[in-house]
């Protein structure tokens, strides 16, 4: 049958979830089963709507679709791209803290992180008083004067991010058009053309379960348990995005008190993930904070308690009963290098001795009835920018 490789490819997918080594409980199963149904979805819609001659931007995490530790605070948009074609976006810029575009040769896969062309935000464009821009990609020497941006042998693909340091910033527009077809109808698909996206849909699902299963042995299980490095660039990420990074393992009578600085950056965001390397639930839980949501100290410092209990403190950050999982913060739009003074210290307290571990517990603690406030604003937030 037409689908059979893609069904094939769902069946082995399966088996890799259902097998994975990080499995603990039946939570952590049907949280991959849940992750497996995401990706399945998320790659027959972009093997449906791929097209070299007329490309669009897609989505390929949200939260239903989620993969790569996506972050809540971005919208992410991505095209496929051939490094002898020139390419025209188009857009009007939003209100977000940071809009950035990414050029990468290649694809993630289990054994590789691809190479990054070029990466660059907002701040490289020249954009109309109203918040128009125009800027182009393709094989000529670059321009940044001109918003002309040079597509290296092996582009293969663009990347958009738009990032929100507060969840009520307006969302842009962006439009992608390959310049040598706009104004041409895309070709009618074929009988082959069918074959081949169901293969294509399959292979990418294969892809993604083995690629993002990879991550968590590589960049975070390998540091010592319930600590967190100092700030360094992002592994194939943005020029101007810098992360620090961890993993922790807690019981229930135990929290981990996470103290950083107050950034000058723009954004500075912390979030959990699961060891499927995705976000935990940030629609009805606070799974993550950014400079807007989280509360500052009066010494300037910010202090995030981690645990499964509730610990009654405005910045509670939700482990949903995983008792292991990721720690990651991200500094973006720097204009300087951060140092380990920039970055957390995490320290692991008993549970019940939270409240003497934070020097202003009296003023970071919280009422149930404001927690509720704070959950209906995620779920309006997300509700208007991500599920429009």
């Amino acid at each position: 049958m037409l689908t059979d490789p893609l069904t094939a490819a769902i069946a082995e997918a399966e088996k890799l979830v259902a097998t994975a080594p990080h499995i603990r409980s039946e939570q952590d199963l049907i949280e991959g089963y849940g992750y497996l149904a995401g990706g399945i979805a998320a790659c027959v819609h972009a093997a449906w709507a791929h097209s070299t001659t007329h490309p669009v931007f897609l989505t390929g995490t949200g939260p239903y679709a989620k993969m790569g530790l996506d972050n809540p605070d971005t919208l992410y948009w991505g095209a496929a791209v051939r490094d002898d074609a020139e390419y025209v976006v188009t857009g009007r810029r939003g209100t977000t803290c940071d809009l950035s575009f990414q050029i990468l040769a290649g694809n993630y896969t289990d054994a590789n992180v691809p190479g990054n062309v070029t990466a660059f935000d907002d701040r490289a464009l020249n954009i109309a008083a109203d918040g128009t821009f125009e800027v182009r990609f393709g094989p000529g020497p670059a321009d940044p004067d001109h918003n002309y941006f040079t597509l290296a042998a092996g582009s293969s693909q663009l990347v958009v991010r738009e990032v929100y340091s507060d969840w009520t910033q307006r969302r842009g527009i962006h439009r992608i058009d390959r310049v040598d077809t706009l104004g041409t109808p895309a070709p009618e698909p074929t009988h082959a053309d069918a074959v081949r996206r169901y293969e294509r849909a399959g292979r990418a699902l294969l892809s993604r379960v083995k690629t993002w299963m990879q991550f968590p042995e590589w960049f975070y299980l390998q540091l010592p348990v319930n600590t967190v490095t100092a700030p360094r660039r992002t592994p194939g990420g943005l020029d101007t995005q810098y992360s620090s990074v961890g993993h922790y393992e807690l019981g229930d009578d135990e929290a981990m008190i996470l103290t950083v600085p107050a950034s000058d950056a723009p954004y500075l965001g912390f979030q959990l993930g699961s060891l499927w390397y995705i976000s935990l639930d940030y629609l009805h839980h606070q799974t993550s904070l950014n400079n807007t949501q989280a509360q500052v100290d009066p010494d300037g410092m910010v202090r995030i308690v981690v645990s499964q209990r509730n610990p009654g403190i405005t910045n509670w950050v939700e482990t949903l009963g995983r008792a292991r999982g990721i720690l990651q913060f991200r500094w973006q739009r720097l204009d300087r290098e951060p140092t380990a003074a920039d970055g957390p210290v995490a320290q692991v307290v008993p549970f019940d001795r939270v409240a003497q571990s934070l020097p202003f517990h009296e003023s970071n603690r919280i009422t149930p009835q404001d927690w509720a406030r704070r959950i209906a604003a995620r779920q309006n937030a997300i509700a208007d920018r991500m599920l429009g």
